[in-house]
């Protein structure tokens, strides 16, 4: 049996122009990605991404529109399935419920068993080395893409 893993992501921008950046750690694998997470059974994408944002971030969003959808194959790093990955500008309609973190994998006061820290990147300074997996850093193209125009 074939495998899918429908992953969605918010692409959240601030006021300065900086986006959010999620830094993980699970399994002793580190990683940087756009906050967001796996779809539920039962759930809409939009409705999925809200439970996420409240999820890590401890606040409400909007979902502004849809950016991106994989278009391409990308096998999970965690399992033996397909990840489906979709991606929409949102905003904040509360504030974050965050630490912000300067420095990446920075898990200082965070003692879960999968540590997570956030931190903001200036679009204008934003590069596909700043996250790790092969959609996200597709994401970062067209990011890169759609705020030089």
């Amino acid at each position: 049996m074939f495998k899918f893993n429908v992953r969605v992501y918010g692409l959240l921008i601030n006021a300065h122009q900086e986006i959010l950046i999620s830094d993980e750690e699970v399994a002793n694998f580190q990683f940087s990605k756009f906050p967001g997470g796996g779809l539920e059974f039962g759930e809409g994408t939009i409705e999925g991404l809200k439970r996420e944002f409240k999820e890590e971030c401890d606040t409400e969003i909007q979902v502004l529109e849809h950016f991106y959808t994989t278009d391409f194959f990308e096998k999970s790093h965690f399992n033996d399935s397909q990840i489906l990955s979709i991606y929409y500008k949102v905003i904040n309609l509360s504030p974050l419920n965050i630490f912000i973190k300067e420095h990446a994998f920075d898990f200082s006061a965070n003692h879960s068993s999968n540590p997570q820290s956030f931190r903001w990147i200036s679009l204008k300074n934003l590069r596909t080395d700043d996250v790790t997996f092969k959609t996200d850093k597709r994401v970062v193209e067209e990011l890169i893409n759609s705020y030089q125009r």
